[in-house]
């Protein structure tokens, strides 16, 4: 009896450690299956949200919210991409009274 306990408790410490994390912003994937490459007028932009490459994906991903309510995936690969993250980047620092070194592309 006592060494079924042992193996039942043995299973659940290691069950409960490989484990992932489990919080609200956890993802195990990435949340972009699809990419649009279009550029996007800027009236129509509302957000712009960047999630770094990581574990769950291995591609930076850039999920746009629309004046319409709807969410989109953008190409980070894009050219206009590169240089809308490139704003966003500068404005958040320059909101923090940092300067942002230019890309030497």
């Amino acid at each position: 009896m006592k060494p079924y306990i042992l193996l039942i408790f043995g299973t659940l410490f290691v069950i409960a450690n490989g484990l992932p994390p489990i919080s609200r912003d956890f993802n195990n994937h990435c949340r972009c299956l699809q990419v649009e490459s279009r550029i996007i007028p800027s009236d129509s932009l509302r957000s712009i949200k960047l999630i770094p490459e990581g574990h769950h994906c291995p591609e930076t991903e850039v999920i746009a919210g629309l004046t319409t309510g709807e969410k989109i995936c953008l190409n980070p690969q894009s050219s206009w991409v590169k240089k809308l993250i490139q704003f966003v980047l500068e404005k958040q620092l320059h909101q923090k009274g940092k300067a942002l070194p230019k890309n030497q592309d």
